[in-house]
């Protein structure tokens, strides 16, 4: 089968592989009707996440058509279309019993390898290092799902493909970034990056009562998408005062609730944004902050800080007294994906929401290595790339 696979920092090419089967009585195999690349997918191209090899395929959001299944999988039927979150979890340990899926106990076969980095594993994900796992992801025609009767979720067959395949992950994502905020109907909520997540986290508080959202990004056609709610006010980072610039949108105070959905890999002009770019360019940081700085300067005392924004490694000149003199509360991790499906599928049937707004390209497979290098450069106005293998 063909997939796409990393072979080195900004490099991905489409190979011929072998594909997967059923190797266990909980798997399903999938056939893929649709893929996308993610921004996440970004920090393995540039680079920046340890222990990928080789021949790696990538992809962690895609959902298809189910053709092979073992028999623990009685919800399931050869023929099902499925959405299938980018996480895996197993159902039955401590942490799913919680609901807090990406956080499995099981579901990582080198949990003893991220224990060593962080403490303790996370679940593994698709297609997103060995560190996570070292699972094959979904940008292929065909693809193992794991513990299969608990993850996906069957998609009616009047729903487009387009309207659901983000319940794999950005829109849960930026569900989960907006309801950990815990806005009050009032609030007003500071968004910075308007990438998919970013997009969805706007949407989303205002769907949970948000009276106003700032929505903070550098790229002009990111930031008019998002303006095109009348709730929404667009500040371009590089052309406002931006801590100057929050405090008058808010009376001074500053926003209510923060959210961080760029990351690790954030971009700047300020001193302390030359001074990530060159640690990181000289391999002594793993992770630029940028972001996460501004979002505590800015927010509220008594606020809360949201990051869904994907971090790696080890950060560093955190202003963490501010934090601690703020009194802010920080509500971060990976999304709990399980959680959300259901529930987003209902508000994308009841036309609350409809996420295919953020689709800027659509390809086939093949043309995966050009695609990711337009998606990096954000050129031709590249939001969000969906392939049909």
């Amino acid at each position: 089968m063909k997939a796409v696979t990393w072979q080195g920092r900004h490099h991905v090419e489409v190979s011929n592989v072998d594909a997967p089967t059923v190797v266990n009585d909980r798997d399903i195999v999938v056939e893929v009707t649709s893929t996308a690349i993610c921004g996440s997918d970004l920090h393995l191209y540039d680079g920046f996440i340890p222990t990928m090899q080789k021949g790696d395929i990538l992809g962690h959001e895609f959902m298809g058509r189910v053709v092979e299944k073992g028999k623990e999988v009685h919800h399931l039927q050869i023929g099902d279309r499925v959405v299938v979150p980018f996480n895996i979890a197993c159902g039955k340990c401590y942490y799913c019993e919680q609901k807090l899926t990406s956080i499995c106990d099981n579901s990582n076969p080198n949990a003893a390898m991220a224990e060593k980095l962080y403490g303790q594993s996370g679940a593994g994900l698709f297609g997103y290092s060995h560190l996570y796992g070292g699972y094959s992801g979904g940008q292929a025609e065909y693809v193992r799902v794991p513990f299969a009767d608990v993850g996906p979720l069957k998609i009616p067959d009047d729903m487009e493909d387009e309207q659901v395949l983000f319940l794999s992950d950005v829109l849960p994502t930026g569900y989960m970034a907006a309801e950990n905020c815990q806005i009050r109907e009032g609030d007003i909520v500071a968004v910075w990056g308007c990438g998919p997540v970013g997009q969805f986290a706007i949407k989303s508080a205002l769907l949970l009562g948000a009276r106003q959202v700032i929505a903070i990004d550098r790229i002009p056609f990111r930031l008019e998408l998002a303006a095109k709610d009348e709730r929404v006010i667009a500040l371009h980072s590089d052309k406002v005062e931006l801590q100057e610039a929050l405090r008058e949108l808010t009376g001074g105070r500053g926003p209510d609730a923060c959210i961080d959905a760029v990351g690790m890999e954030a971009h700047g002009t300020s001193l302390g944004a030359l001074y990530d770019q060159a640690k990181t360019a000289a391999y002594l940081a793993t992770d630029r902050p940028q972001v996460l700085r501004e979002a505590i300067l800015a927010c509220r005392k008594g606020g809360t800080l949201s990051i869904p924004g994907v971090y790696g490694g080890f950060v560093d000149k955190l202003p963490m007294g501010a934090a601690f003199a703020k009194g802010l509360t920080f509500r971060m991790g990976q999304t709990h994906v399980h959680r959300y499906m259901g529930r987003l599928l209902e508000l994308i049937r009841e036309g609350k929401i409809d996420p295919r707004f953020i689709i800027t390209h659509r390809a086939p497979l093949e043309k995966a290595p050009e695609l990711y290098e337009t998606f990096r450069t954000k050129a031709d106005h590249c939001l969000k790339v969906v392939m049909h293998p």
